[in-house]
């Protein structure tokens, strides 16, 4: 192939290659021919080899030995060449290169030229790689053609004044006038432009944001003529005019709206007749509605619109096109905690949604049925999730069984059902469940006294019928082990009757053992379940011992461990064994602010040391004296006690004689505790009831632990309550877990969250806080900006 072939050879030559390493070889060749006639002087061909490199470059290869070349191009005075000069620009050059600062005065002279297509050429060859050098000394120049009189260049100068926009914040105040102005166009292209930019604005700048608000009657006006204006064949599409216009417009009028009653309220009947007028048979009027849907749940709008509003997703659900179910599954999501009620109207469709073939349609089903989910329809919801685990893949049945869990736990009609709910879900999906469902379900059973016959009854069966899934194993030999008397009374009322003997309970529980399906935890409770049953049954007992006796050689070193205890209970403390192991108290949820059951509070008074009447010693600390004293060089001194004794064992005092010992009582003596004051608490929110206190205590040079505190003065409960920080990049944040997620009303408890900071940099310490919450079926959500952090310098000393 030789140097001169053109550009339609070049592809041919390319493309007929039959293996990589030809194809290479063809490029190379040809770079080096390009290279050789870039050199020359009076090349002829500049912008026909600069084309073909332009391909090479399409290719994935290297070249940018063309970079000089585009340049070159660019300040030719043909326009050929400066096209082509121009588009390799856009290609082979971005900002970072030295290189695109050259082409800065062609673009600028070129923006001046008499012919609109050279001004066009620069125009989107600034737009694609101006670096924010370039934007700043060129946007006067955008500025001047967004006033011009030709709407080809002004459509061009709005695209371009949106990437400066992107660039360079600071120079959209520049543009502002002209985008207002261009809102009088009535080309479509400078009207589109106009929007996109004054979007921009809008979205960087909040004072900007405040100036364009009087444009939404404008803008309105605009809507409103393309909505109702006849075919025009220039701009329909499928029947809507200029769709891509009225979602440009749309997106603008929700920016303007949001938190705005007046902009809010000049657009509400724009909205409903869009919603109402605009065909969705076709996919450009759905993206319309879609629009329509978004801007009416963002603004303040009135409810009826928003019913309506909600009623158009309602049609997108049964749509045949995935997508659009989709994005209103998605829509839905987000709204359902402030119009539950409008939502629910569509629940028996969004329940369809989950027999989709689609994984992301049934996932978005999934997550929008669980937040349905409430104490009226606790029973309907709960039948068609628990059809749907049953069916559900893999990846969703985690997500499912754990959405179950807690909307059983908010709205269960009874303790039975709540407790036959969970084991339903266990049974389908056992190994698919969190760690802690285990613990909870055995506090559940514990609180229902009168169900404990039914329960070990229920997993009895279900342990003979599966024991592949491990939390329900682990849960039945627990309550088997605690029960297991009232399962071998077999008079249960609330189930048929069924005799069951010792040896049939004794069996479930070796197979189990035996198993090798069951994990370490699993077979711990069955060895602890079989223990518990030598003081529940009279015959067997012999029989356990030596279940228990087999395992004090297990390989596994917990297991080992409680069979050695539990033998030791059949032999040297046979005597305690019923004590030891009889049945378990009621488990009682740990509350906000306690620990296993009892205040935290209470853990101080444990540890202070006991008190002593005046003028007495304990009974042993003068001997514990003597005895250090004998260490230190056997001093025989008899101490006596000082008439005024403090009131509390770190008071003690003695006679204070010249001796190694009575020096040593003396520096002990100093070691009394000081309490030290509590770090100081400020409110930093409090709105609707909800307040929040934060309170600082310094770690270290550059840690710190900031506690936030919640409470709940209304006279209802919340629930679903989050904190959410953010702070500085420089410094790094750890949220630990919180106390809880609920604030029951009238400040009956409160949530309290830990954030360890770490500041190395020493920056100026903010944090921003998220605080979300529901109430009485409505979701809330606000932020907080906390500047200053009180008793930083207190606690550093």
């Amino acid at each position: 192939m030789s140097p001169s072939v053109p550009l339609q050879e070049m592809i041919r030559a390319i493309r007929s290659a039959r293996t990589q390493c030809e194809e290479r070889g063809v490029i190379q060749r040809e770079c080096a021919a390009i290279r050789a006639q870039f050199r020359q002087s009076d090349n002829g061909g500049r912008s026909h080899n600069l084309a073909k490199l332009l391909y090479v470059h399409m290719l994935g290869y290297p070249a940018h030995f063309g970079q000089m070349e585009c340049v070159r191009m660019i300040a030719s005075p043909r326009y050929s060449e400066k096209r082509v000069g121009y588009l390799g620009a856009m290609m082979l050059l971005d900002e970072k290169q030295d290189a695109s600062l050259l082409i800065t005065n062609s673009i600028k002279n070129d923006l001046s030229h008499s012919n609109q297509y050279v001004q066009s050429l620069a125009l989107c060859t600034l737009a694609c790689m101006g670096s924010a050098e370039m934007c700043r000394d060129l946007a006067p120049e955008i500025d001047r053609l967004l006033r011009a009189s030709n709407s080809y260049i002004k459509k061009k100068a709005a695209l371009c004044a949106v990437h400066i926009v992107r660039k360079v914040q600071d120079l959209g105040e520049l543009f502002a006038p002209a985008a207002r102005s261009l809102l009088s166009e009535k080309n479509h292209g400078v009207l589109h432009g106009a929007v996109v930019l004054i979007t921009e604005l809008c979205v960087r700048s909040p004072e900007t944001l405040e100036r364009f608000r009087k444009t939404v009657p404008d803008l309105v006006q605009i809507m409103k003529g393309l909505v109702i204006s006849g075919y025009s064949p220039e701009h329909d599409v499928a029947g809507i005019s200029d769709p891509f216009l009225q979602v440009r417009i749309l997106r603008l009028l929700r920016i303007l709206g949001r938190n705005n009653e007046g902009a809010s309220d000049a657009m509400n009947d724009l909205l409903a007749q869009v919603a109402t007028n605009t065909d969705s048979t076709k996919t450009v009027g759905n993206a319309v509605l879609y629009e329509t849907v978004l801007t009416v749940l963002d603004i303040k709008s009135e409810s009826g619109l928003r019913v309506l509003a909600v009623n158009i997703l309602g049609r997108f659900l049964l749509n045949n096109d995935r997508n659009i179910r989709y994005i209103a599954m998605i829509s839905l999501q987000k709204i359902v905690g402030t119009d539950h009620n409008a939502v629910q109207r569509h629940r028996g469709t969004i329940v369809d949604c989950l027999k989709d073939q689609d994984a992301s349609v049934k996932r978005r089903a999934l997550d929008l049925s669980l937040a349905l989910v409430s104490a009226s329809n606790i029973r309907s919801m709960m039948k068609e999730l628990l059809i749907f685990l049953s069916s559900c893949p893999p990846e969703l049945r985690a997500q499912a069984a754990s959405g179950i869990f807690n909307a059983a736990e908010r709205y269960a009609p009874s303790q039975r059902w709540h407790i036959d709910t969970i084991l339903h879900v266990l049974t389908t999906a056992g190994g698919d469940v969190r760690d802690e469902t285990v613990p909870n379900l055995i506090q559940l059973i514990t609180t229902a006294s009168e169900l404990h016959c039914y329960t070990v009854h229920k997993l009895y069966r279900a342990l003979l019928t599966d024991i592949s899934q491990q939390s329900l194993v682990q849960v039945a030999c627990w309550c088997i082990g605690e029960y297991g008397d009232l399962l071998l009374r077999g008079d249960c009322q609330e189930t048929e009757p069924v005799q069951v003997s010792e040896d049939d309970v004794l069996d479930a529980l070796e197979t189990v053992l035996q198993s090798h399906m069951s994990s370490p935890a699993t077979r711990g409770f069955a060895l602890t379940a079989t223990m518990k049953l030598s003081t529940r049954i009279n015959d067997n007992v012999d029989r356990i011992r030596s279940i228990v006796s087999i395992y004090g050689s297990c390989i596994d070193v917990e297991l080992q461990q409680r069979a050695v205890e539990y033998n030791a209970l059949f032999k040297k403390y046979d005597h305690m064994r019923a004590a030891v192991l009889e049945r378990m108290p009621v488990i009682e949820k740990n509350s906000p602010g306690h620990t296993n059951g009892e205040p935290a509070g209470e853990s101080i008074k444990e540890i202070q040391a006991p008190k002593v009447k005046q003028g007495e010693l304990p009974q042993q600390p003068a001997k514990q004296v003597c005895d250090l004293l004998d260490l230190l060089g056997g001093s025989e001194e008899t101490l006596q006690p000082s008439p005024a004794v403090g009131g509390t064992a770190a008071g003690l005092t003695t006679n204070t004689a010249s001796s190694a010992g009575g020096d040593l009582l003396d520096l002990l003596g100093g070691l009394e505790p000081v309490p030290l004051a509590p770090a100081p608490t400020v409110s930093v929110y409090d709105k609707d009831g909800v307040t929040l206190t934060l309170s600082c205590e310094k770690q270290s040079d550059s840690g710190l632990t900031v506690t936030l505190t919640a409470s709940n003065s209304t006279d209802s409960d919340i629930s679903s309550f989050t904190l959410q920080a953010a702070v500085p990049k420089s410094v790094q944040l750890h949220m630990k877990a919180p106390s809880g997620d609920s604030l029951p009303a009238r400040g009956a408890a409160k949530v309290t969250q830990m954030v360890v900071l770490n500041n190395p940099n020493k920056v100026n310490l903010k944090m921003r806080v998220r605080i979300s919450y529901s109430s009485q079926g409505s979701a809330f959500q606000d932020t907080v900006q906390i500047d200053s952090f009180p008793g930083l310098s207190a606690a550093g000393h």
